[in-house]
């Protein structure tokens, strides 16, 4: 693949990078904008559209039809050329850490499809959908992907943020249990020390609604450190994810949600999103043409039912 850096230095290099952005997301047979239309929407001169649409066409990154009045229509297009072209390079996403088979299932359907849509992409992990969205929010990741419930609780302190894709339910975490300490306790009762993560807003909502009415003590712990804490006998009782626990086969005092409004809004904690800016126009056009969300959900099923090795 050429090196386009020096020739995009230009300005007419500049509104090629933004016309590759735009038509990265077209097809064959459709009609692009008029020179006009590009030239008020990148800011710039009829001659430096003209010149930036020559210049993909001279790498043969597009084949364009002039039809007249009819306007001007694409007749080729490569993708690859127009991808190098655009300046996107490698596409990164960010996820909790892969600590159960879902997310590791997850992980690997997205690196299918990206894959499969030879677009070159990386994912990183970080624990805390609050710290994920807040690098979204700067800027070091191009998508973040969380719970539905976590999305719209973070959403509220974040105006240029939005969900671009829910996935299925159950595609972010099975269930979340209660976790007891002593294995003949059956519910959360007044003065227990109860472990709560204020950088998970899912086990932190799920806690707060569980706990609703109750006179606890709330214990600040990181989410991984939950069952430590427990054994320690530094917290009696804390929310956690039933993969988890099913997984490692954990032998511990587990029992369901009982608060009704927990109930509720764990149905949208078990739902994973796929975030990103919403002033990032062209990545969510390029996510929606290439990226097949429902292949992401059947390799996640496969490697849920053991019929495909995760690789992430």
């Amino acid at each position: 693949m050429k090196d386009y850096k020096t020739k995009l230095m230009s300005k007419n290099g500049h509104v090629a990078m933004l016309l590759a952005r735009e038509l990265i997301s077209c097809d064959v047979g459709e009609r692009i904008r008029t020179i006009g239309e590009y030239t008020d929407n990148f800011e710039t001169g009829r001659g430096t559209v003209q010149a930036a649409l020559k210049f993909l066409q001279d790498e043969g990154a597009i084949s364009i039809d002039s039809r007249g009045r009819l306007g001007t229509y694409i007749v080729s297009l490569d993708y690859e050329k127009l991808w190098a072209i655009s300046g996107f390079g490698v596409i990164m996403g960010v996820m909790p850490l892969p600590y159960s088979k879902r997310y590791e299932g997850l992980a690997t359907g997205l690196y299918k499809s990206f894959e499969k849509a030879n677009i070159p992409f990386s994912l990183a992990f970080m624990r805390g959908a609050g710290k994920r969205i807040e690098a979204l929010d700067l800027g070091k990741y191009d998508f973040v992907i969380t719970s539905k419930l976590a999305a719209h609780h973070e959403m509220k302190g974040f105006s240029n943020i939005e969900i671009l894709y829910e996935f299925g339910e159950k595609s972010y975490v099975g269930h979340h249990k209660i976790v007891f300490r002593n294995n003949n306790i059956e519910k959360i009762k007044d003065g227990m020390r109860i472990g709560i993560d204020p950088a998970s807003p899912d086990q932190f909502l799920l806690t707060k609604y569980e706990c609703e009415g109750k006179k606890v003590k709330y214990v600040e712990v990181f989410y991984n450190q939950i069952i430590q804490k427990l054994e320690g006998n530094e917290i009696d009782a804390a929310i956690w994810n039933e993969d988890e626990i099913r997984e490692k086969s954990l032998k511990l005092n587990i029992m369901p949600l009982q608060n009704p409004r927990t109930i509720e809004i764990n149905k949208m904690d078990t739902i994973a999103t796929l975030v990103i800016n919403s002033n990032n126009k062209e990545l969510k056009n390029v996510i929606d043409k290439f990226i097949n969300m429902e292949y992401i959900q059947e390799i996640q099923k496969k490697v849920l039912n053991n019929k495909m090795i995760p690789a992430y």
